[in-house]
């Protein structure tokens, strides 16, 4: 195992032994493993350990193709899963619209208060005034009762078909570009189009976030799957890492939204 942990953070520890043991239940029960919830990072962490070549295989499944946060289906090779298996379900928010304007960081806010942690809900769709998320079908029940407030006002919630979600208006764009190295400074002025020194600034202000966890070092070191964001300039994910060049700089794919 000692292996493994090099090649992540140490803060990453725990995450990785979830996931060896998820892989060992598979392996010794033959039988599927359903995850929560997870980010990118987590994502990537997974796709790392688990491989491509054993026998042992996965999935992931958010809702939507396009969404961000995904549910993983661990399973053996004999079995062909379905999205039904992914036990997701898609809810939108009825608030009073001509009275109200919510935005993400208030939702999220409000299904955090009731007291389930972040695992159990996948993304949070705004297009226009329509609000979507998508969560965990074994906590739908305690959901539905408990989510009736978003800040003053009063909300409730429909239940929809996932073929019925509606496409975000937030703008991913990739870009391609190049780094000297994989430090945070160093990736946020490429992602962004500010100065280094811009960017340790907000570091070192505590106005950059690694995997939504603030991070004030200027040489923390980003990896693939890390989404980055700094406050006033949007948020990125480190898509890809993808070699070097002549002049041995770093070529890496960022996903941008501003």
């Amino acid at each position: 195992m000692s292996v493994i942990y090099q090649h992540f953070r140490p803060e990453e520890k725990e995450f990785i032994d979830q996931v060896t043991s998820w892989q060992q239940y598979v392996e010794n029960t033959y039988s599927e493993k359903l995850t929560d919830f997870l980010n990118p990072r987590e994502q990537y962490i997974l796709r790392s350990i688990i491989g491509e070549n054993n026998e042992i295989k996965y999935i992931f499944f958010g809702g939507t193709e396009n969404c961000e946060r995904k549910r993983a289906l661990i399973f053996p090779e004999y079995l062909q899963p379905s999205n039904e298996d992914f036990q997701i379900t898609l809810y939108e928010i009825e608030y009073p619209k001509k009275f109200l304007n919510l935005d993400h960081r208030m939702v999220l806010g409000s299904l955090m208060s009731i007291g389930l942690k972040r695992e159990k809900y996948g993304d949070i769709i705004i297009n226009g005034d329509r609000i979507q998320f998508f969560l965990a079908t074994e906590v739908e029940q305690f959901v539905t009762i408990q989510l009736n407030q978003i800040g003053k006002a009063k909300v409730s919630v429909s239940k929809l078909d996932l073929k019925n979600a509606i496409i975000s208006d937030e703008d991913w764009k990739e870009k391609e570009t190049t780094a000297s190295s994989l430090r945070l400074d160093v990736i946020l002025a490429a992602a962004f189009n500010i100065s280094r020194q811009k960017a340790q600034l907000l570091i070192q202000q505590g106005h950059a976030k690694v995997n939504w966890e603030t991070v004030e070092r200027t040489a923390f070191e980003c990896d693939e799957g890390d989404v980055l964001s700094a406050r006033g300039h949007g948020r990125c994910c480190l898509l890809s890492i993808q070699g070097k060049t002549k002049k041995d700089k770093l070529r890496i794919k960022l996903g941008l939204l501003k």
